[in-house]
């Protein structure tokens, strides 16, 4: 139930922000997100988003194909606009694959760590280090939220990643929706 990959048998994908999150370019379409992660070894577990958030109208979930498919198991949600083109990907603390910005891995971290690691990055290159309303690193400039999600008795780190999100959203927070709240 609280199983997480270990590091070295995750897909490795680079994050460059709001332009993409490993082989996801945000702005490509639904069938073109399927057929990248196709690629990488996921299959859509689900293609759905019961209430639209905002400018998001579909989700669709992917897992590895080799990994059974249980409730809650999606390695990667991939999110898009009403325009059909991705806009924001979550990845999965215990089963998604390692994503790493500038040398920082940012999946499955004890999150003290990753926080004190990213906001020492953006004080170096003159950026604010900010916090979500639920205390998680988040970074406006990059288009990145932190968040933490539970394998048993400990906590490890979960990203959320936006493309460009001013002319749908006032903040990164504005972006996330309900559903990704509710993952702990």
């Amino acid at each position: 139930m609280w199983s997480v990959v270990d590091d070295a048998e995750r897909a490795q994908w680079d994050f460059v922000p709001f332009e993409a999150v490993g082989p996801l370019r945000f702005g490509m379409g639904i069938e073109e997100v399927a057929t990248a992660m196709d690629a990488q070894g996921f299959v859509s577990s689900f293609s759905y988003m019961g209430l639209p958030h905002g400018a998001l109208a579909q989700d669709a979930g992917f897992h590895s194909k080799d990994a059974p498919l249980y409730m809650g198991e999606e390695a990667v949600t991939a999110y898009c606009r009403k325009s059909g083109a991705l806009a924001a990907v979550a990845v999965d603390a215990l089963r998604g694959p390692q994503v790493s910005f500038d040398g920082l891995r940012l999946i499955g971290r004890v999150p003290s760590e990753l926080s004190e690691q990213l906001h020492g990055y953006a004080e170096d290159r003159g950026m604010v280090g900010m916090v979500s309303v639920d205390g998680d690193p988040r970074s406006e400039e990059l288009g990145l939220l932190i968040r933490v999600q539970r394998a048993g008795d400990i906590l490890l780190t979960r990203a959320f990643f936006v493309a460009d999100f001013q002319d749908w959203a006032n903040t990164l927070h504005d972006c996330v929706p309900v559903h990704e709240w509710d993952i702990r």
